[in-house]
């Protein structure tokens, strides 16, 4: 699977998916570079797999970033809208390279052991409290970006994520408010060198956990209103052609909700939006085959 030292790249695909499949009239906004426009452009991809419409060509004025297109709440939405009803031609995907969907995001705010099944099948206890942690920004990548294998690590290894992408700036946020806040969802690949994770830098996750490459995003931010139940997704990591996780959000231990009311309590600086991730953790199987926590 993942090895260090003579193999220094790794290729991983994931999927998340509503279950059963997305329509195609779901709004999914992407990052996208082609060889005839200038710099990152904002677009919908149609479909999970298809062509991509840019947007840029449906209305000029729309910001070509995915930051500040969020920035305009629900003015730059419904010009998507009515791009994404219009029909318009779109741009093959061998033509376009995809980009993270958001990046250079202020905070990317992980939480570990929040998947029921894993916590029963590692055998260990189902965390009272979200386990809190984060990854520098540096970290995220676009969706089939080659992750680089450091060579400073020998235990390299995969985690599939749900991200949910904070839309809306709040501070001691209510669970029963949570959801105004949000302004999509994603795939993110949580990436890790157990190892630096585990035992170096004094036990601190941090240094393990944002080596470059390690935060894969995308392709497609999906808004909020184009999934029925977040909760119920279908969630999967492919490495190297092979699925090595398989579950789905159902069983998360704790809910979008509560995890948005609990990080935005007050000893926690304001939220600030568009630039917020919470990213729900699964845990996985290590480059030895055995299962990792978090």
């Amino acid at each position: 699977m993942l090895v260090s030292g003579r193999r220094r790249w790794l290729t991983a695909l994931l999927q998340a998916q509503r279950w059963p499949f997305q329509p195609s009239r779901d709004m999914r906004l992407v990052q996208f570079r082609a060889p005839h426009l200038t710099g990152p452009h904002l677009g919908l991809e149609s479909g999970n797999g298809g062509g991509v419409i840019n947007l840029s060509a449906f209305d000029p004025t729309l910001p070509k970033t995915m930051i500040e297109f969020l920035g305009q709440g629900e003015a730059a939405l419904s010009v998507a809208k009515r791009a994404l009803a219009a029909q318009l031609p779109l741009l093959p995907r061998s033509e376009v390279t995809f980009l993270a969907p958001v990046t250079r995001p202020d905070k990317v705010v992980c939480v570990g052991m929040n998947y029921v099944d894993h916590c029963k099948e590692q055998n260990v206890p189902v965390p009272k409290e979200p386990i809190i942690f984060s990854k520098f920004a540096s970290s995220i990548v676009g969706p089939y970006d080659e992750v680089v294998l450091p060579p400073e690590s020998q235990e390299v290894d995969w985690e599939v994520e749900l991200a949910v992408v904070v839309g809306k700036k709040g501070k001691h946020i209510k669970a029963t408010d949570a959801m105004a806040h949000v302004a999509g969802f994603t795939v993110a690949h949580d990436v890790s060198a157990r190892d630096w994770q585990m035992r170096r830098n004094g036990k601190q996750w941090l240094l393990g956990k944002t080596f470059d490459t390690f935060c894969p995003l995308g392709p497609a931010l999906v808004t909020k209103d184009s999934v029925a139940d977040p909760h119920n997704l279908k969630i999967c990591c492919r490495v190297n052609g092979e699925v090595v996780q398989s579950s789905n959000t159902n069983q998360m231990v704790f809910k979008t909700e509560e995890l948005i009311a609990w990080v935005s309590q007050g000893r926690h600086p304001d939220w600030d939006p568009p630039r917020c991730w919470c990213i729900q953790k699964t845990s996985c199987l290590s480059q030895e085959g055995r299962r990792s926590p978090v």
